[in-house]
Protein backbone atom coordinates (compact mmCIF):
# COMPACT_ATOMS: atom_id res chain seq x y z
CA UNK A 1 0.00 0.00 0.00
CA UNK A 2 1.86 3.08 -1.06
CA UNK A 3 2.33 6.25 1.10
CA UNK A 4 -0.54 7.93 -1.12
CA UNK A 5 -3.16 5.15 -0.54
CA UNK A 6 -2.30 5.10 3.36
CA UNK A 7 -3.23 8.56 3.56
CA UNK A 8 -6.56 8.37 2.00
CA UNK A 9 -9.29 9.59 4.67
CA UNK A 10 -10.89 6.28 6.38
CA UNK A 11 -14.07 5.45 4.60
CA UNK A 12 -13.08 7.02 1.04
CA UNK A 13 -15.21 5.92 -1.78
CA UNK A 14 -12.70 4.56 -4.08
CA UNK A 15 -12.54 2.75 -7.91
CA UNK A 16 -10.75 -0.82 -7.87
CA UNK A 17 -8.56 -1.59 -10.36
CA UNK A 18 -6.88 -4.83 -11.12
CA UNK A 19 -3.43 -5.31 -11.90
CA UNK A 20 -4.48 -5.49 -15.46
CA UNK A 21 -6.44 -2.29 -15.58
CA UNK A 22 -9.62 -3.89 -15.53
CA UNK A 23 -12.26 -1.99 -13.31
CA UNK A 24 -13.75 -4.12 -10.49
CA UNK A 25 -16.36 -1.75 -9.51
CA UNK A 26 -16.75 1.16 -6.40
CA UNK A 27 -15.67 0.52 -2.99
CA UNK A 28 -15.30 2.83 0.47
CA UNK A 29 -11.49 2.40 1.53
CA UNK A 30 -10.22 2.24 5.07
CA UNK A 31 -6.10 2.14 5.02
CA UNK A 32 -6.61 1.12 8.82
CA UNK A 33 -9.05 -2.20 8.48
CA UNK A 34 -8.11 -5.38 8.06
CA UNK A 35 -10.91 -5.28 5.56
CA UNK A 36 -9.20 -2.34 3.49
CA UNK A 37 -11.92 -2.54 0.33
CA UNK A 38 -15.78 -3.26 0.22
CA UNK A 39 -17.58 -3.16 -2.64
CA UNK A 40 -21.13 -1.25 -3.00
CA UNK A 41 -20.93 -1.94 -7.01
CA UNK A 42 -19.49 -3.62 -9.14
CA UNK A 43 -20.34 -0.80 -11.85
CA UNK A 44 -17.56 1.25 -11.04
CA UNK A 45 -19.31 4.10 -12.94
CA UNK A 46 -21.95 4.02 -10.14
CA UNK A 47 -22.78 7.19 -8.15
CA UNK A 48 -22.92 6.31 -4.46
CA UNK A 49 -25.59 9.11 -3.07
CA UNK A 50 -29.52 9.07 -1.52
CA UNK A 51 -30.53 7.22 -4.54
CA UNK A 52 -28.30 4.51 -4.90
CA UNK A 53 -28.97 3.75 -0.64
CA UNK A 54 -32.72 3.86 -1.49
CA UNK A 55 -32.37 0.91 -4.89
CA UNK A 56 -30.58 -1.43 -2.32
CA UNK A 57 -33.26 -0.87 0.51
CA UNK A 58 -36.07 -1.03 -1.94
CA UNK A 59 -34.72 -4.31 -3.43
CA UNK A 60 -34.32 -5.70 0.26
CA UNK A 61 -38.03 -5.07 1.15
CA UNK A 62 -39.36 -6.09 -1.82
CA UNK A 63 -37.87 -9.62 -0.71
CA UNK A 64 -38.66 -9.24 2.72
CA UNK A 65 -42.26 -8.48 1.99
CA UNK A 66 -42.05 -11.80 0.03
CA UNK A 67 -41.47 -14.09 2.63
CA UNK A 68 -43.03 -12.29 5.90
CA UNK A 69 -46.76 -10.76 6.12
CA UNK A 70 -45.92 -9.03 9.01
CA UNK A 71 -43.37 -5.92 9.10
CA UNK A 72 -40.87 -7.20 11.81
CA UNK A 73 -37.64 -8.50 10.14
CA UNK A 74 -34.36 -7.81 9.51
CA UNK A 75 -34.83 -5.32 6.65
CA UNK A 76 -31.07 -5.25 5.93
CA UNK A 77 -27.99 -7.89 6.12
CA UNK A 78 -24.72 -6.32 5.50
CA UNK A 79 -22.95 -7.78 2.25
CA UNK A 80 -26.02 -9.86 1.02
CA UNK A 81 -28.25 -6.99 0.71
CA UNK A 82 -25.95 -4.93 -1.16
CA UNK A 83 -24.53 -2.68 2.00
CA UNK A 84 -21.68 -4.07 3.39
CA UNK A 85 -21.45 -2.90 7.01
CA UNK A 86 -25.34 -2.24 7.87
CA UNK A 87 -27.48 -3.46 9.21
CA UNK A 88 -31.46 -2.66 9.68
CA UNK A 89 -33.62 -4.04 11.65
CA UNK A 90 -37.70 -3.23 11.57
CA UNK A 91 -40.28 -3.21 14.21
CA UNK A 92 -43.24 -1.87 12.27
CA UNK A 93 -43.04 1.88 12.44
CA UNK A 94 -39.55 1.89 14.05
CA UNK A 95 -36.20 0.85 12.90
CA UNK A 96 -33.15 -0.01 14.82
CA UNK A 97 -29.68 1.04 12.52
CA UNK A 98 -26.18 -0.64 13.08
CA UNK A 99 -23.17 0.69 11.00
CA UNK A 100 -19.77 -1.21 11.35
CA UNK A 101 -17.67 0.05 8.33
CA UNK A 102 -15.91 3.69 8.01
CA UNK A 103 -17.10 4.32 4.00
CA UNK A 104 -20.90 3.67 5.61
CA UNK A 105 -20.49 6.16 8.54
CA UNK A 106 -19.81 8.99 6.17
CA UNK A 107 -22.68 7.95 4.16
CA UNK A 108 -24.74 7.68 7.27
CA UNK A 109 -26.84 10.61 6.84
CA UNK A 110 -27.71 10.14 3.43
CA UNK A 111 -28.66 6.14 4.64
CA UNK A 112 -31.10 7.85 6.95
CA UNK A 113 -32.38 10.33 4.84
CA UNK A 114 -32.82 7.21 2.54
CA UNK A 115 -35.16 5.33 5.25
CA UNK A 116 -37.17 8.55 6.31
CA UNK A 117 -38.20 8.82 2.40
CA UNK A 118 -39.33 5.03 1.71
CA UNK A 119 -40.84 3.93 5.30
CA UNK A 120 -41.79 7.61 7.05
CA UNK A 121 -40.79 6.06 10.92
CA UNK A 122 -41.98 7.04 14.26
CA UNK A 123 -38.42 6.90 15.26
CA UNK A 124 -35.03 5.11 13.63
CA UNK A 125 -32.65 4.57 16.34
CA UNK A 126 -28.71 4.08 15.77
CA UNK A 127 -27.15 1.19 17.59
CA UNK A 128 -23.72 1.80 16.85
CA UNK A 129 -22.32 0.13 20.24
CA UNK A 130 -21.01 -2.57 18.35
CA UNK A 131 -17.30 -3.56 19.02
CA UNK A 132 -16.31 -4.46 15.75
CA UNK A 133 -17.14 -0.92 15.22
CA UNK A 134 -13.70 -0.70 17.02
CA UNK A 135 -11.71 -2.57 14.32
CA UNK A 136 -12.75 0.43 12.06
CA UNK A 137 -11.48 3.38 14.19
CA UNK A 138 -14.89 4.26 15.29
CA UNK A 139 -16.11 5.53 18.22
CA UNK A 140 -19.09 3.45 19.71
CA UNK A 141 -22.25 5.45 19.77
CA UNK A 142 -26.03 4.86 20.73
CA UNK A 143 -28.93 6.99 20.26
CA UNK A 144 -32.20 8.54 19.00
CA UNK A 145 -31.47 9.37 15.28
CA UNK A 146 -34.83 10.13 14.25
CA UNK A 147 -38.44 11.06 15.43
CA UNK A 148 -39.44 9.75 18.91
CA UNK A 149 -39.41 6.76 21.23
CA UNK A 150 -40.66 6.87 24.76
CA UNK A 151 -39.84 2.88 26.07
CA UNK A 152 -40.19 -0.93 24.34
CA UNK A 153 -41.51 -1.03 20.88
CA UNK A 154 -44.03 -4.01 20.45
CA UNK A 155 -43.54 -6.73 17.73
CA UNK A 156 -45.42 -9.70 16.16
CA UNK A 157 -42.89 -13.02 15.58
CA UNK A 158 -44.76 -16.52 14.40
CA UNK A 159 -48.53 -14.94 15.40
CA UNK A 160 -46.80 -14.02 19.27
CA UNK A 161 -46.65 -10.91 20.18
CA UNK A 162 -43.46 -9.19 22.03
CA UNK A 163 -41.73 -5.83 23.67
CA UNK A 164 -38.51 -5.09 22.31
CA UNK A 165 -36.28 -2.24 24.33
CA UNK A 166 -34.93 -0.64 21.16
CA UNK A 167 -32.61 1.96 23.64
CA UNK A 168 -31.19 -0.19 26.25
CA UNK A 169 -31.56 -3.65 25.54
CA UNK A 170 -28.68 -5.99 23.73
CA UNK A 171 -27.75 -5.94 19.92
CA UNK A 172 -30.65 -3.92 17.72
CA UNK A 173 -33.17 -4.89 20.92
CA UNK A 174 -34.07 -8.23 18.89
CA UNK A 175 -33.06 -11.16 17.38
CA UNK A 176 -35.17 -11.89 14.63
CA UNK A 177 -32.11 -14.68 13.32
CA UNK A 178 -34.05 -17.41 15.52
CA UNK A 179 -37.52 -17.10 13.85
CA UNK A 180 -37.69 -20.54 12.18
CA UNK A 181 -35.77 -22.04 15.36
CA UNK A 182 -38.06 -20.83 17.75
CA UNK A 183 -41.41 -22.13 15.85
CA UNK A 184 -39.68 -25.48 15.21
CA UNK A 185 -39.05 -25.63 19.26
CA UNK A 186 -42.53 -23.99 19.99
CA UNK A 187 -43.82 -27.43 18.44
CA UNK A 188 -41.56 -29.23 20.11
CA UNK A 189 -42.96 -27.68 23.25
CA UNK A 190 -46.28 -28.61 23.37
CA UNK A 191 -47.55 -30.39 26.16
CA UNK A 192 -44.28 -30.30 28.12
CA UNK A 193 -42.57 -28.51 30.53
CA UNK A 194 -39.96 -26.10 29.31
CA UNK A 195 -36.59 -24.52 30.33
CA UNK A 196 -35.32 -21.57 28.69
CA UNK A 197 -31.73 -20.28 29.91
CA UNK A 198 -30.50 -16.67 28.47
CA UNK A 199 -34.20 -16.34 27.44
CA UNK A 200 -33.27 -12.57 27.08
CA UNK A 201 -36.38 -11.02 26.08
CA UNK A 202 -38.51 -14.66 26.07
CA UNK A 203 -38.64 -15.53 22.26
CA UNK A 204 -38.70 -18.79 22.99
CA UNK A 205 -40.48 -19.31 26.17
CA UNK A 206 -43.01 -17.12 25.04
CA UNK A 207 -43.83 -18.99 22.22
CA UNK A 208 -43.40 -22.01 24.09
CA UNK A 209 -46.28 -21.49 26.42
CA UNK A 210 -48.64 -19.83 23.47
CA UNK A 211 -48.13 -23.43 21.83
CA UNK A 212 -49.10 -25.43 24.80
CA UNK A 213 -46.25 -26.05 26.87
CA UNK A 214 -47.85 -27.41 29.88
CA UNK A 215 -44.87 -24.96 31.85
CA UNK A 216 -42.29 -22.87 30.97
CA UNK A 217 -39.57 -21.11 32.80
CA UNK A 218 -37.32 -18.36 31.63
CA UNK A 219 -33.85 -17.78 33.08
CA UNK A 220 -32.05 -14.68 32.78
CA UNK A 221 -29.24 -12.48 34.75
CA UNK A 222 -31.11 -9.34 33.96
CA UNK A 223 -33.68 -7.69 35.43
CA UNK A 224 -34.69 -6.19 32.88
CA UNK A 225 -34.68 -8.74 30.30
CA UNK A 226 -37.11 -10.59 32.59
CA UNK A 227 -39.93 -7.71 32.77
CA UNK A 228 -40.01 -7.62 29.22
CA UNK A 229 -40.44 -11.45 29.70
CA UNK A 230 -43.56 -10.76 31.90
CA UNK A 231 -45.10 -7.88 29.66
CA UNK A 232 -44.95 -10.25 26.47
CA UNK A 233 -46.72 -13.13 28.57
CA UNK A 234 -49.27 -10.71 29.23
CA UNK A 235 -49.81 -9.58 25.84
CA UNK A 236 -50.38 -13.21 24.69
CA UNK A 237 -52.54 -14.27 27.76
CA UNK A 238 -49.99 -16.95 28.95
CA UNK A 239 -48.39 -17.89 32.20
CA UNK A 240 -44.36 -18.06 32.19
CA UNK A 241 -42.18 -18.10 35.24
CA UNK A 242 -39.11 -15.93 34.68
CA UNK A 243 -36.44 -16.18 36.95
CA UNK A 244 -33.36 -14.32 38.11
CA UNK A 245 -30.46 -16.42 37.47
CA UNK A 246 -26.56 -17.29 36.03
CA UNK A 247 -27.26 -20.08 33.67
CA UNK A 248 -25.08 -22.58 34.72
CA UNK A 249 -25.60 -21.85 38.37
CA UNK A 250 -29.12 -22.43 37.91
CA UNK A 251 -28.74 -25.63 36.07
CA UNK A 252 -26.60 -27.33 38.40
CA UNK A 253 -29.37 -26.30 40.79
CA UNK A 254 -32.07 -27.76 38.88
CA UNK A 255 -29.87 -31.12 38.49
CA UNK A 256 -29.50 -31.25 41.77
CA UNK A 257 -33.33 -30.87 42.48
CA UNK A 258 -33.79 -33.73 39.92
CA UNK A 259 -35.34 -31.72 37.76
CA UNK A 260 -36.60 -32.45 34.30
CA UNK A 261 -38.04 -31.09 31.11
CA UNK A 262 -39.76 -32.34 27.99
CA UNK A 263 -37.68 -29.29 26.28
CA UNK A 264 -35.05 -27.09 27.24
CA UNK A 265 -33.85 -24.01 25.13
CA UNK A 266 -29.80 -22.82 25.59
CA UNK A 267 -29.52 -20.11 23.57
CA UNK A 268 -26.50 -18.15 24.75
CA UNK A 269 -24.64 -14.57 24.18
CA UNK A 270 -21.19 -15.58 22.23
CA UNK A 271 -18.80 -17.75 23.61
CA UNK A 272 -16.57 -17.49 21.26
CA UNK A 273 -15.79 -13.98 20.74
CA UNK A 274 -12.20 -13.77 18.44
CA UNK A 275 -10.19 -16.30 17.55
CA UNK A 276 -8.19 -16.06 20.81
CA UNK A 277 -11.53 -17.84 22.41
CA UNK A 278 -12.17 -20.32 20.51
CA UNK A 279 -10.64 -23.23 22.98
CA UNK A 280 -12.18 -21.81 26.15
CA UNK A 281 -15.71 -20.99 23.92
CA UNK A 282 -15.55 -24.86 22.92
CA UNK A 283 -15.12 -25.74 26.29
CA UNK A 284 -18.27 -23.55 27.42
CA UNK A 285 -20.04 -24.94 24.57
CA UNK A 286 -19.60 -28.19 25.60
CA UNK A 287 -20.02 -27.67 29.60
CA UNK A 288 -23.55 -25.80 28.29
CA UNK A 289 -24.47 -28.84 26.43
CA UNK A 290 -23.66 -31.21 29.48
CA UNK A 291 -25.64 -29.47 32.16
CA UNK A 292 -29.00 -28.92 29.94
CA UNK A 293 -28.54 -32.58 28.66
CA UNK A 294 -28.90 -33.86 32.67
CA UNK A 295 -31.89 -31.80 32.49
CA UNK A 296 -33.86 -33.10 29.60
CA UNK A 297 -36.57 -36.48 30.06
CA UNK A 298 -35.92 -39.07 28.60
CA UNK A 299 -37.09 -39.19 25.24
CA UNK A 300 -37.40 -34.97 25.45
CA UNK A 301 -35.81 -32.30 23.51
CA UNK A 302 -32.90 -29.91 23.73
CA UNK A 303 -32.07 -27.22 21.51
CA UNK A 304 -28.47 -25.38 21.88
CA UNK A 305 -27.19 -23.02 19.64
CA UNK A 306 -24.14 -20.38 19.03
CA UNK A 307 -23.70 -16.65 17.50
CA UNK A 308 -20.34 -16.80 17.23
CA UNK A 309 -18.96 -15.94 14.64
CA UNK A 310 -15.54 -17.53 15.13
CA UNK A 311 -17.10 -21.01 16.58
CA UNK A 312 -16.94 -23.15 13.55
CA UNK A 313 -20.10 -25.57 12.72
CA UNK A 314 -17.90 -28.89 12.94
CA UNK A 315 -16.45 -27.49 16.18
CA UNK A 316 -19.78 -26.60 17.98
CA UNK A 317 -21.59 -30.04 17.33
CA UNK A 318 -18.59 -32.04 18.23
CA UNK A 319 -18.88 -29.55 21.27
CA UNK A 320 -22.55 -30.48 21.88
CA UNK A 321 -22.11 -34.43 20.95
CA UNK A 322 -18.60 -34.25 23.99
CA UNK A 323 -21.17 -32.62 26.53
CA UNK A 324 -24.13 -35.25 25.56
CA UNK A 325 -21.16 -38.34 26.53
CA UNK A 326 -20.21 -36.19 29.80
CA UNK A 327 -23.72 -36.19 30.60
CA UNK A 328 -24.08 -39.60 29.68
CA UNK A 329 -27.05 -38.81 27.14
CA UNK A 330 -27.31 -40.39 23.85
CA UNK A 331 -30.04 -39.41 20.90
CA UNK A 332 -30.26 -37.67 17.71
CA UNK A 333 -29.94 -34.58 15.76
CA UNK A 334 -33.46 -33.39 14.56
CA UNK A 335 -32.32 -30.00 12.80
CA UNK A 336 -29.31 -28.36 12.15
CA UNK A 337 -30.00 -24.82 11.25
CA UNK A 338 -29.16 -21.56 11.07
CA UNK A 339 -30.51 -18.08 10.78
CA UNK A 340 -33.61 -17.10 9.15
CA UNK A 341 -33.94 -15.71 5.41
CA UNK A 342 -34.06 -12.39 6.69
CA UNK A 343 -30.29 -13.04 7.52
CA UNK A 344 -29.13 -13.82 3.97
CA UNK A 345 -25.67 -15.00 3.17
CA UNK A 346 -23.59 -13.57 0.51
CA UNK A 347 -22.48 -16.37 -1.52
CA UNK A 348 -18.62 -15.08 -1.17
CA UNK A 349 -18.94 -14.94 2.28
CA UNK A 350 -20.66 -18.23 3.51
CA UNK A 351 -18.25 -17.53 7.21
CA UNK A 352 -20.34 -14.74 8.01
CA UNK A 353 -23.27 -17.65 8.57
CA UNK A 354 -22.86 -17.16 12.37
CA UNK A 355 -25.60 -18.81 13.68
CA UNK A 356 -25.55 -22.25 13.87
CA UNK A 357 -28.20 -24.61 16.02
CA UNK A 358 -28.74 -28.43 17.20
CA UNK A 359 -32.33 -29.32 17.87
CA UNK A 360 -32.10 -32.71 19.34
CA UNK A 361 -34.33 -35.40 20.80
CA UNK A 362 -32.55 -37.52 23.81
CA UNK A 363 -32.84 -41.12 24.80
Amino acid sequence: MTPEVKALPSGTLVTLIDANSEYLGVATFNPHSLICGRVLSRNWKDLIDKAFLASRLNQALALRETLFSAPHYRLVHAEADGLPGVIVDRFGDVLTVQVNTAGIERLTPLLIEALVDIFSPRAIVLRNDSPVRQLEGLTLDHRLAQGELDGPVELVENGCRFVADLLEGQKTGWFFDQRDNRAFVAQLAAGKRMLDVYTYAGGFAIQGAVAGATEVTAIDRSEAALAMVSRSAELNRVHVTPRRAEAFAEMARLAEAKERFGMVVVDPPAFVKSRKDLRAGTKGYQKMARMAAQLVEPNGFLFCASCSHHMPVTDFTNAIAAGLNGAGRSGRILRAGGAGADHPVHPWLPESAYLKSLILQLD
